[in-house]
């Protein structure tokens, strides 16, 4: 399996991208800055999108997405995207409603639409996109989903946006092709309220959760940028199996 890091970043600034990760070259997880990263072929070769909640820096390319691809020539068929019921209603209420933004889960027309919109169940191993996934209920700010997902050899966990939560990590420890974790950390500890309140991970808390995780790396993302050097710094001094992640790294598992 192979896992594209086409943006890793909490906050969107030059050079720095939004949350977006390419797996296998054809399912992207999140979409925070996919039309920035890719070419408009590369774009029209996507067709599974799993979405961990409705946060504009989790969604926002996915707008942008199916307005490009359903131009495309010689593209059939929607993109799909999946997670959680409670985040697929968000975006159907608040994303695509023809008024932020149209609904192309109905439009073009005539023709196919370009965006279908999946529920995936709570827990359960659904097949998408090729691989096997499992959508699980995190701790943000609005309904979230953290992911686990494999390919039947091999595969890794994404927390998406959380703060503290046990489910996942719960979950997560139960599937043998687990190889890695992915998991955000958007503030430095001084801002643990901050963090709290907003469901997102400092340093400080991150390492009580460490010990849940399955075995293997633990790959971190959501840094704010504003914060970037304080909370890099203190992820340093952490678990000997942290690492940031960089825009532009691919990990093979």
């Amino acid at each position: 399996m192979r896992l594209e890091v086409l943006g890793c970043h909490g906050g969107d600034v030059p050079n720095l991208r939004l949350p977006t990760f390419l797996v296998n070259d054809r399912l992207l997880l999140e979409a925070g800055a996919v039309t920035s990263a890719l070419t408009l072929p590369q774009q029209a070769l996507i067709e599974h999108v799993l979405v961990s909640h409705a946060h504009l820096d989790h969604v926002v390319g996915l707008a942008f997405l199916v307005d490009n691809v359903q131009s495309v020539p010689g593209r059939q068929g929607p993109v799909t995207a999946a997670s959680l019921p409670s985040v697929m209603q968000d975006l159907r209420d608040h994303c695509f409603n023809n008024r932020l933004w149209p609904d192309f889960t109905v439009l073009p027309k005539p023709g196919p639409p370009a965006l279908r919109i999946e529920s995936l169940p709570d827990g359960e191993p659904t097949k998408f996109g090729g691989l096997t996934v499992l959508a699980v209920p995190v701790n943000h700010s609005v309904p979230a989903a953290g992911f686990v997902i494999t390919d039947g050899t091999a595969g890794f966990v994404f927390s998406g946006d959380t703060g503290p939560t046990e489910e996942l990590w719960r979950v997560a420890r139960h599937v043998r092709e687990v190889r890695a974790n992915v998991v955000e950390t958007a503030f430095p500890n001084r801002l643990e309220a901050l963090a709290r309140a907003s469901g997102h991970y400092t340093p400080s808390l991150l390492e009580r959760e460490i010990e849940r995780m399955p075995d293997g790396p633990i790959l971190i993302y959501h840094l704010k940028p504003a914060f970037y050097e304080e909370t890099a710094a203190e992820l340093a001094r952490l678990d000997t199996r942290i690492r940031i992640m960089r825009q532009g790294e691919t990990y093979t598992f």
